[in-house]
């Protein structure tokens, strides 16, 4: 494409080097949906007659038929994704192939397909969210009355129900959609036109290009619309911070189906066994969730260092951030449809969850709670609990069957009335709280 400068061929190890088609085929829909906007422009502007521009459109949508029905044959040779179809186009249907190019670069060419490739990644990946927020609401709603410890520091804190618990990841997921959503409305104006960095004398309606794009407006800076890589990192740092998210949950899931605690039983299609131990049934879809989350970070650093140091405008290295754009993008689709599945499978088991809500240390701070509303300073009553807690621990004695009064005084024989956790959970009425008709009622609301 640059042969009227250079006499000689470039070397097939740069060409191997360089190449960026093992990759960026899969922009295909894109650069073509652009390409046909950018030709109806061009005969717009009387640069194709009609009969040249539906030559290009059909060209053009025959060689997305071939893409997506595996007849194409990509070269190396041609580098990237642009170059592969304007080629192919112009052996398709002759010289008006070779006008495609008029007043456009390939650098405002591929900012509007990784744009476009991105928004649609985004919405994808919104709906695909909504899944698995339905398949946690799921559980939520058959588990919103099962008491199960929270824990701090991986201590035992104070009592929720499995239904409170799971709905915490459901708020996580939907600010990454709102992320997802934001980054996606910020992307949305149009590059083509910018040409390598100063626009072109040939002027297009630019307008009407973003238009039939689907965009909201067009860049308003030539030189910005072609270095611009702030939405890739933004759908980046949206998408990694959802794999954190997923970690997280992941964590939980993994602690809950071990022996020591033994809330959850994941379903075998969801877990694997050992080579060696035939008893294990190891989480693997969790621990696979949790380690692909440092590949999201890191491709979002990728990102980062590959742009910090970089003038004004085009430099090759922009061709880098693709490679971390795709593999996120299939590694959280990947990971978010897999959790979906196992989570709506997924058993809650009732009696163990049960069984360690009962542990009447849960209660010690509704203990605290009780003598405040007795008249008690919170921070003497706080002393006083710790006191009780620690003749339970050094006698053994349950802390809901202490003798309280012989404590301190501020006890009154009714202080053990404290320990239901029935009515603990339901005191808990405040906004956000985990009493029963809370988690229930953000359950509808969630539905």
């Amino acid at each position: 494409m640059w042969k009227g400068r250079f006499a000689q061929d470039t070397s097939s190890l740069v060409q191997q080097f360089g190449e960026s088609i093992s990759y960026d085929w899969r922009l295909f829909p894109h650069d073509i949906a652009g390409s046909i906007a950018h030709a109806r422009a061009q005969k717009n502007a009387g640069l194709l007659t009609e009969e040249e521009f539906n030559s290009i459109e059909s060209g053009l949508l025959g060689i997305k038929a071939d893409i997506e029905t595996g007849k194409f044959e990509f070269k190396t040779s041609l580098e990237d994704i642009h170059m592969n179809i304007e080629a192919e186009l112009t052996k398709r249907i002759g010289p008006a192939g070779a006008k495609l190019h008029t007043a456009r670069s390939r650098n405002d060419q591929v900012a509007t397909d990784t744009r476009l490739y991105s928004r649609h990644e985004a919405g994808e990946l919104i709906g695909a969210l909504s899944l698995l927020q339905a398949a946690l609401v799921g559980q939520a709603e058959k588990h919103a009355a099962t008491v199960v410890p929270g824990y701090t520091h991986l201590q035992r804190g104070q009592p929720v129900t499995v239904g409170h618990h799971l709905l915490a990841y459901v708020e996580m997921l939907e600010r990454d959609k709102s992320r997802l959503a934001d980054a996606a409305k910020r992307l949305n104006v149009s590059p083509l036109g910018s040409g390598a960095l100063a626009g072109s004398t040939i002027n297009l309606d630019r307008r009407a290009i973003a238009a039939e794009l689907g965009f909201d407006g067009v860049t308003t800076n030539s030189m910005d619309a072609i270095a611009d890589r702030d939405y890739i990192a933004e759908i980046l740092f949206a998408v990694s911070l959802c794999g954190i998210h997923l970690s997280r949950l992941s964590e939980d899931l993994i602690l809950w189906c071990s022996a020591e605690f033994g809330f959850v039983t994941l379903s075998a299609a969801h877990t694997t066994g050992s080579s060696l131990m035939p008893q294990k049934k190891n989480p693997d879809v969790c621990e696979l969730t949790r380690g692909k989350t440092g590949r999201l970070v890191g491709n979002l650093m990728n990102l980062l260092v590959a742009v910090k140091g970089l003038p004004l405008t085009y430099n090759r290295d922009l061709q880098e951030d693709k490679p971390p754009l795709f593999d996120s993008i299939d590694t959280l689709k990947m990971i978010l449809a897999v959790n979906t599945e196992m989570i709506a499978a997924m058993e809650i088991r009732t009696e163990r969850c049960k069984a360690a809500a009962s542990d009447p240390m849960l209660l010690a701070t509704d203990l605290a709670d009780w003598l405040v509303k007795q008249g008690v300073p919170f921070r003497h009553a706080h002393e006083l609990v710790g006191k009780a807690v620690a003749e339970s621990v050094k006698t053994g004695v349950p802390l809901d069957q202490l003798d309280l009064t012989a404590i301190d005084p501020a006890y009154t024989a009714d202080a053990n009335s404290v320990f239901n956790l029935e009515r603990a959970l339901a005191a808990r009425t405040n906004p956000g709280a985990p009493s029963v008709e809370n988690v229930k009622a953000q359950v509808e609301r969630w539905k």
